[in-house]
């Protein structure tokens, strides 16, 4: 790992220090030694702290550190993960991982459980909301965090964890086999007035096949108003912003994405007319891919946006897998809204600003207001 992760480091030095070199060979050459330079450099370092740095090191963990700083001082948005990391990240992303089926929290320095998904292996044996989980396979868990926690309790598919549980005054132990667990990231409902109510987590790899499920129940029943709810949304895949776009926007541009040579791709809809009166929610959660939508609605005029300002990222990162199962998230790209309009850093701004009470969903109820 220790090499994969020194190429890695190679690599990005390269990139970072060689974006503007010049197609003189001298210039080429002076580069090369620059790089050569931090590179020993780099290594000198590492050398000094294993030599005199009092306290014992792993110097796996050195590099995974200056890997991830290198790449944080980009931006707030790359990163450097490693493979148990990168496993955690993918099973988010995709929506699917193999595990026990649980919302879990830590509170007090306890692992808390927020609620079991329905239907899944940890409901199955009884584990239900506020149960504390104080051990997991006979390893005491109290302040161990909850990705750690999260690291021990999945595994794989068939495999049984044994969980020791805190419930009241009742200390409970459950044996809980895992299975391929799938969370949907859509929820959706039919309101008052016939109006169709769909809430998108995240922009998982499922996330268009879902929300495509919703609008076909909506089709059966004849519903033409649609509320879709991205708030507290903060984004995911381009691909799935984009394919989503295309299910409310009519033809022409969803976004444009535009690399640092300032090569601008475009993505577009296929849709021949406007099938939905749409109206979006949005707050300051709301990010990245729900912008990419947020913004074509709103700029193509297929519906109107609700509730407040948008976060502003326009950011496009790529995911880099790297031998070991590591993997760099590096921002590579910018997007723009249909009308060319960078919102990095500014957010959109709803057609109609609704801030809630923090006693009723004032947005919402705007929003089912403009579809009456």
């Amino acid at each position: 790992m220790k090499k994969s992760l020194k190429l890695v480091i190679l690599i990005l030095v390269l990139t970072l220090i060689t974006s503007n070199i010049a197609s003189a060979q001298v210039e080429v050459n002076a580069k090369a030694e620059e790089h050569t330079a931090d590179l020993i450099f780099f290594e000198e370092v590492l050398e000094l702290i294993k030599a005199e740095y009092p306290f014992e090191v792993e110097e796996n963990d050195l590099i995974v550190t200056a890997v991830k700083s290198m790449l944080k001082s980009l931006d707030p948005y790359s990163d450097y993960y490693t493979k148990e990391e990168t496993e955690s990240l993918m099973g988010s992303l995709t929506g699917s991982f193999s595990g026990i089926g649980i919302y879990i929290e830590e509170k007090d320095g306890y692992i808390t459980v927020v609620s079991p998904i329905k239907g899944q292996p940890a409901d199955k044996v009884g584990i239900i909301t506020g149960d504390l989980i104080v051990a997991v396979d006979d390893v005491d868990i109290k302040d161990m965090g909850v990705d750690k926690a999260s690291a021990l309790i999945k595994g794989p598919v068939n495999t049984t964890v044994k969980l020791k549980v805190k419930r009241g005054d009742k200390t409970l132990e459950f044996m809980v086999k895992r299975a391929n667990i799938t969370v949907s990231p859509v929820y959706y409902e039919i309101m008052e007035k016939n109006i169709g109510y769909i809430s998108l987590d995240e922009f998982s790899d499922i996330a268009t096949k879902e929300i495509k499920k919703a609008l076909s129940e909506f089709d059966k029943k004849g519903i033409k108003k649609v509320i879709l709810d991205l708030r507290d949304n903060p984004g995911g895949f381009l691909d799935e912003a984009v394919s989503i776009g295309r299910l409310f926007v009519p033809s022409g541009p969803i976004v444009y994405v535009r690399d640092k040579n300032d090569n601008l791709t475009t993505h577009r809809s296929y849709l021949l007319r406007k099938k939905y009166q749409l109206v979006v929610l949005v707050n300051g959660g709301s990010a990245s891919a729900s912008e990419i939508v947020a913004g074509a609605v709103k700029d193509r005029k297929a519906g109107i946006l609700v509730g407040t300002q948008t976060f502003g990222k326009a950011l496009v990162q790529n995911l880099i897998p790297i031998n070991d199962g590591s993997m760099i998230k590096m921002t590579t790209a910018v997007y723009l809204t249909p009308n060319k309009t960078l919102i990095n850093g500014v957010g959109i701004e709803p057609d109609y600003i609704v801030e809630n009470d923090g006693l009723r969903d004032l947005q919402l109820m705007k929003a089912i207001e403009i579809l009456k």
